[in-house]
């Protein structure tokens, strides 16, 4: 139930901001507003203000499917016009005007992700310290010599200003755009009172999607935690060898354990011609050393078999809270708005050329899914997936497709350059292949639902 209220009032706030934006600017540029719908279908609700701004007759409506929505504007296209108001017709603005008031649209949501952004930001939020587990073995990350406990100062791009990273999130984020941008990251870092620079050749990882792989080929999954054993699961592999909650391992067989992450690698590469080996584990439990046989369980991971011991591994990291000033949450709310529109667009065209993969792209039933586990964790998080949807949302409206906003915004371009509107023929033919275009993106996006949450 939660999901399906918390993907409700998503959609209905997204689409109300951007719809918004296009009716503000038509009434500031003086075209007449007829309707402004929330939603498609059956109306749920409808209503007239008593007040309306001067040459307005605005009927605001909810319809029954929160799919989508629009502002129905006076126009000679759509039907006659009377001779007294033909002044407040959309077709009869100039061309600035109707370039306006359709990329106000996205740019509401943009600004709705800034807010939302800054809103966090003012708030704060509970992250974890930017401190380094253990690095995967072989991985980019422990062949640039990291070895697990140093703490991430600044970081950036090879070749730019290094930025102070107050938390892991802010470091995965730059791991996630130095992969998929292709561009090597540099950190400096500091582990107790010494300090030096490390360089990640995130150039050879050619990333096509972001998942688990990924971050397994960089070799930072998570921030230091200790290795400590957590709840047990009854009848797995840790119950059967006597490791309770609050064990503290100190060694598996002749490796030293250091951290959670290190304690969880070993865990699952145990293996040896495809069964798991019982190796003597050492741990400290109230103030006792012990000393455990511990065979893990087989599991299966794609094609590769894995160790499992069915227990959580790893206490929680150390937090930290992130919060900014005024002026300050505005600004990194922008900044992320930026960021996140421009990755988006660099995804796309990935996507469009053959370099990313099509399964990065998500449809209702993914938003649907991230919209309740995100409202489950509280406001703070679900404000910030409403921020990436409307980005999303934002970016996809101006992209250059007959049927979205970004298309007739490229009708302006044309009238702009050679003084010509395109033609109602040209128009229709755009038109359809607009539509099948957005087919085939939303079928993808709905069989990538399907295949993540079912398959």
């Amino acid at each position: 139930m939660l999901t399906i209220v918390a993907f409700v009032a998503a959609l209905g706030l997204l689409i109300a901001v951007h719809e918004y934006g296009h009716y503000r600017v038509a009434v500031a540029c003086g075209v007449k507003v007829l309707r402004f719908s929330v939603g498609f279908g059956k109306t749920l609700y409808r209503w007239k203000p008593a007040r309306q701004r001067p040459g307005q007759d605005t009927e605001f409506v909810i319809g029954a499917f929160p799919i989508g929505g629009y502002v129905k504007m006076l126009d000679e296209r759509e039907g006659e016009v009377a001779a007294e108001e033909r002044h407040l017709a959309f077709n009869t603005q100039p061309l600035r005007s109707r370039a306006a008031i359709v990329a106000a649209g996205p740019a509401a949501n943009l600004l709705l992700a800034i807010l939302l952004y800054a809103v966090v930001n003012w708030h704060g939020v509970e992250e974890p310290k930017p401190i380094l587990a253990s690095p995967v073995a072989g991985s980019i990350a422990e062949q640039a010599g990291l070895h697990g406990g140093e703490t991430v100062k600044r970081g950036g791009f090879e070749g730019e200003e290094l930025r102070p990273l107050r938390s892991f999130e802010d470091l995965r984020w730059l791991l996630t755009r130095g992969a998929l941008d292709g561009r090597d990251v540099r950190l400096e870092v500091a582990q107790g009172a010494a300090g030096r620079d490390i360089r990640l050749d995130l150039a050879q990882v050619q990333s096509s999607e972001v998942d688990p792989k990924l971050f397994r080929r960089i070799g930072i999954l998570g921030p230091w935690t200790p290795p400590v054993i957590g709840d047990v699961m009854p009848g797995a592999a840790a119950d059967r060898a006597g490791l309770r909650k609050g064990d503290v391992v100190l060694s598996i067989g002749t490796k030293q354990v250091v951290d959670g992450q290190q304690l969880r690698e070993v865990i699952r590469s145990g293996m040896a011609e495809g069964r798991t080996v019982r190796e003597t584990w050492r741990v400290q439990r109230d103030g006792r050393v012990l000393e455990l046989p511990v065979l893990a369980d087989v599991a299966q991971e794609g094609a590769a078999k894995i160790g499992r011991i069915g227990a959580y591994v790893g206490a929680p990291p150390e937090f930290v809270l992130v919060r900014y000033g005024p002026v300050d949450g505005i600004v990194k709310g922008a900044e992320k708005t930026w960021e996140v529109s421009l990755l988006t667009l660099h995804m796309m065209g990935r996507m469009v050329v053959g370099e990313a993969s099509l399964k990065n792209l998500s449809g209702p039933l993914t938003i649907a899914d991230y919209a309740g586990k995100s409202a489950s964790l509280g406001l703070t998080q679900y404000l910030v997936f409403l921020a990436l949807i409307s980005v999303s949302l934002g970016v996809l409206n101006l992209l250059p497709l007959p049927v979205l906003d970004g298309g007739h915004l490229m009708y302006y371009l044309w009238e702009a350059v050679t003084g010509k509107s395109v033609s109602d023929a040209w128009m229709e033919r755009l038109q359809r292949g607009g539509v099948a275009v957005l087919l085939v993106m939303m079928s993808i996006a709905l069989f990538n639902d399907v295949t993540r949450l079912f398959g």
